[in-house]
């Protein structure tokens, strides 16, 4: 077993944990649903992907962080983002107009794929050199922003004023603009405080070339 497996599976019984007491009595069912979906689609993914002639594992460090956004995803399924205590708490010590804790999500939308994008097209050589695995990376990142406010705004349409509590813009007008700044903010943080870190587990795993690298 090795020790990315070991991550993957203290990550999943954790995340699993979470997802099950969040789901016990969740602020709104129908926006818990929707907010933990892509933890529900994500996770047996990457055991999908330890399994068959295609056996492919990424790092420690991406692991890590995929579950991290888990829970953050999971959290904020459970009380709507627009209602998270720890966002209030937050409000409160930064004396915000509103609770934040979705711009926290959006960080994360960011800060998570970049790194996951960046590791899928150094891995398998779809670009040369971790600098345009990088850039490839943060576009990525901004990609997978973009379809979310689509569907956003899609389920918006098709539920109309049960798709308040998963919108959570909180009266903001601009909601959808800085959700989208914040994925960049969290792309671009990610790249350039991990990806040093990242290309030393790559060359762990692989016969990766330094040559190119961040």
């Amino acid at each position: 077993m090795t020790k990315s497996l070991d991550v993957l599976t203290l990550g999943s019984v954790v995340v699993l944990i979470a997802l099950v007491v969040s789901g016990i009595a969740p602020f709104d069912r129908t926006t818990w649903w929707m907010e933990v979906a892509p933890v529900l689609i994500g996770f047996p993914v990457l055991w999908l992907m330890r399994r068959g002639r295609n056996y492919f594992e990424l790092t420690r460090l991406v692991y890590v962080l995929i579950c991290v956004h888990a829970l953050v995803l999971i959290l904020g399924g459970a009380y709507s983002y627009a209602r998270v205590p720890l966002g209030f708490w937050m409000q409160d010590i930064f004396d915000l107009t509103r609770n934040p804790y979705d711009k926290i999500g959006h960080f994360m939308q960011g800060f998570v794929p970049a790194m996951v994008a960046r590791e899928l097209m150094l891995r398998h050589k779809w670009v040369n050199g971790g600098r345009v695995a990088s850039f490839v990376g943060i576009c990525v990142a901004l990609s997978v922003s973009l379809i979310y406010e689509l569907l956003v705004w899609f389920a918006a349409v098709m539920l109309g004023q049960g798709a308040d509590e998963f919108l959570g813009t909180q009266g903001d007008v601009w909601d959808t603009q800085s959700d989208m700044l914040f994925a960049l903010m969290g792309a671009g943080i990610a790249i350039i405080l991990l990806s040093a870190w990242h290309n030393r587990q790559i060359r762990q795993m692989t016969n990766w070339s330094r040559r190119g690298g961040w």
